[in-house]
């Protein structure tokens, strides 16, 4: 068995990781009436804490409990404080007993927020950098949720941006409190930040819009906050997608971006991909070898490269990818190799959460027999004709959330 994937790694605000196998954020949908996480939540946390992970991280945490990206995602709500703060510690103290780090992912789904998820009014609209909606397809029910279900954002104006910023900072303060080791601020996926980064979704003229630098300035202000807020040894990582820069140009304007996040106080790099709109990069790996085109083989040959140009322009931040890693070999291979530090498993996680105690770091299991693939989860017939570009990759996520939600349940019963 290699030693490279159970090698120790600190990070450079201090924090040591036991190893280098991260359980990756996916989406639980069980938080309580309040947006708080539940009984569910504390039980497949400690599981996964005794599960011999160097990193978890959660789920998204939303910064403000009026935009969520599903009606059961945790959030904070500001008038709530003290009840984040003490039901998140209930999480983290069973979680990280076995010491396992565990980090918050904090995130605003901006114009990614559906009609009914969260606490704004049902004739209010979703906030983006740019009022430009979301583009599903050409079919009706894409255009049914593009034009009602999330409808056109209106654009932020400067008070908007500063009371986001404060979100993501209180966010992470609370997160301290509670005592989980960080935060990963999640600028992927085609939610806000993401969304302020990109050309494509970002035509402001003001300080916020214009060039590379201008689109990265909310984050910058939110890193910088993070770290004025929190004491040097919280850990502040930054969740990017490759999806979004498949040119040369655009993968020059990343670059030049991250540098100046990096710079403003940055841990860890985790690349992953994938949008509502564009779900290419989120599908499992079973549903992207079934669907092999062309279009996806240029795709991941992207991903590749563009991982390998943040390896090489940012050299001192340690990075972490995410997806498709189906083998302790493939793990292995990427660290051995210098293309990463982390790697990030999904689905892998969800379906044996002590993947890393019962076989990556088994040393009674071979390479051969190291192996855990996921099955592609076959949308509904109705969602295949709807036209949704994201209908595939939408029923694969409300499979896994039930099978996290399946194994919270089981965890409370299952024998001490």
């Amino acid at each position: 068995m290699e030693s490279t994937i159970g090698k120790p790694l600190t990070l450079s605000c201090g924090l040591q990781l036991k190893n280098r196998l991260v359980k990756a954020a996916m989406a639980e949908c069980m938080a309580d009436d309040n947006a708080l996480p539940t009984s569910l939540h504390n039980n497949l946390y400690r599981t996964w804490g005794e599960g011999g992970w160097g990193m978890i991280l959660t789920g998204n945490v939303q910064v403000d409990r009026m935009y969520l990206g599903d009606p059961r995602d945790t959030a904070l709500d500001s008038t709530r404080a003290a009840e984040f703060v003490a039901k998140w510690r209930i999480l983290s103290d069973g979680c990280t007993k076995a010491g396992s780090a565990l980090i918050m992912q904090i995130n605003h789904p901006g114009r990614q927020s559906p009609l009914g998820a969260g606490t704004r009014r049902f004739c209010e609209s979703n906030i983006a950098p740019s009022p430009i909606p979301l583009d599903f397809g050409s079919g009706l029910l894409a255009k049914f949720a593009s034009s009602f279900v999330f409808g056109t954002p209106r654009e932020m104006t400067q008070a908007d941006i500063d009371s986001v910023v404060k979100q993501f900072v209180d966010c992470s303060r609370f997160a301290y409190e509670a005592g989980l080791q960080g935060v990963e601020v999640h600028a992927a996926h085609g939610y806000l930040l993401a969304q302020f980064l990109s050309p494509r979704t970002n035509h402001r003229k003001d300080r916020y819009g214009g060039s590379p630098e201008a689109r990265a300035q909310i984050i910058t202000d939110i890193v910088r906050g993070i770290r004025a807020a929190v004491p040097a040894s919280f850990c502040v990582g930054i969740k990017l997608n490759s999806v979004d820069h498949q040119s040369r140009e655009t993968l020059a304007a990343c670059v030049e971006q991250l540098k100046l996040i990096v710079a403003a106080g940055i841990d860890f790099i985790e690349i992953s991909g994938g949008t509502y709109e564009d779900p290419q990069m989120l599908q499992s790996a079973g549903q992207a070898q079934k669907e092999k085109s062309s279009r996806t083989i240029a795709r991941e040959a992207f991903f590749l490269e563009f991982a390998s140009a943040i390896r090489h322009e940012i050299l001192d931040v340690p990075l972490m990818v995410t997806g498709g890693f189906r083998s302790r070999t493939g793990l292995s291979a990427a660290i051995r190799d210098n293309a990463c530090d982390l790697v990030g498993l999904g689905r892998p996680a969800v379906l044996r959460p002590d993947l890393p105690k019962s076989v990556i770091l088994n040393e009674t299991v071979t390479d051969e027999q190291a192996l855990f693939q996921t099955s592609p989860i076959e949308p509904s017939w109705l969602l295949k004709k709807s036209g949704i570009k994201s209908a595939g990759t939408g029923a694969e996520s409300k499979w896994y959330s039930s099978q996290m939600q399946r194994k919270g349940r089981e965890a409370a019963v299952a024998p001490a």
